[in-house]
């Protein structure tokens, strides 16, 4: 294992922050760890559309996973052991979030698209390219609420590995008061995953055709989206 991909698997060094911080990094790291780890086990999940993830790998490629910041907490468990690489912020709330997830053997790349982008972006390309698939919540880390950014889109130009848009709706959940109305499963509740036709990008593809291929990524979600609350409101 190259030292690149070591550093995306490690905890940081956490000297930068005050003694107050260090704790409360500490704290909410194992509380969502445990959370997650406890509601998820418990989660009868199934999947439509899971032949979208065949195909990508009957063609050799890797998936760049695409959802949307509030289902952290379902896609963090369905996800998990994959060793998948996540982009998380630079920011105090992205350093526990960080730790939490590394915990389910997932790697993490610090930036985002107000600190740190670029140079996210070309480790992540760097990264990839040594064959790890990557994940975005595309409307993260503070919004818009479901509304897509294009990080997600020129990272598969620069890779020519597709975009999985992919969305896990529980039929009962609690939701924060947080910017993205963070949703957190109910114990024992089922989920469903739906999971959209991979999206392309021509390593030649101009500005107008990222913004396309941006416009066909939020699409995707939006019919994902209008989907799970289709089940959800079924199952009732």
């Amino acid at each position: 294992m190259t030292q690149k991909i070591e550093n995306s698997y490690r905890r940081a060094d956490l000297s930068t922050y005050s003694f107050k911080q260090r704790i409360l990094i500490h704290f909410a790291d194992w509380t969502f760890y445990l959370l997650i780890k406890f509601i998820g086990k418990t989660i009868r999940f199934e999947t439509e559309g899971w032949e979208n993830f065949e195909k990508i790998e009957r063609d050799g490629k890797i998936p760049v996973y695409a959802t949307w910041h509030n289902r952290i907490f379902p896609s963090v468990y369905f996800l998990k052991n994959r060793g998948i690489v996540v982009l998380t912020s630079q920011s105090f709330d992205g350093e526990y979030i960080a730790r939490f997830i590394r915990r389910f053997d997932y790697g993490v790349v610090r930036g985002s698209s107000t600190r740190g982008g670029v140079g996210a972006l070309v480790e992540m390309i760097r990264l990839m390219r040594q064959g790890l698939p990557m994940c975005f919540t595309v409307d993260g880390p503070k919004g818009a609420r479901y509304i897509a950014k294009k990080g997600a889109i020129l990272l598969a130009k620069k890779t020519g590995n597709p975009i999985v848009p992919f969305l896990v709706e529980a039929e009962k959940f609690w939701t924060l008061n947080s910017w993205d109305k963070l949703q957190i499963p109910k114990p024992f509740t089922r989920a469903k995953v739906f999971i959209a036709e991979p999206i392309y990008v021509a390593k030649n593809a101009d500005d107008e055709e990222v913004e396309n291929k941006r416009q066909e990524l939020q699409k995707k979600l939006d019919q994902t989206t209008t989907l799970g609350k289709q089940w959800r409101e079924s199952e009732k």
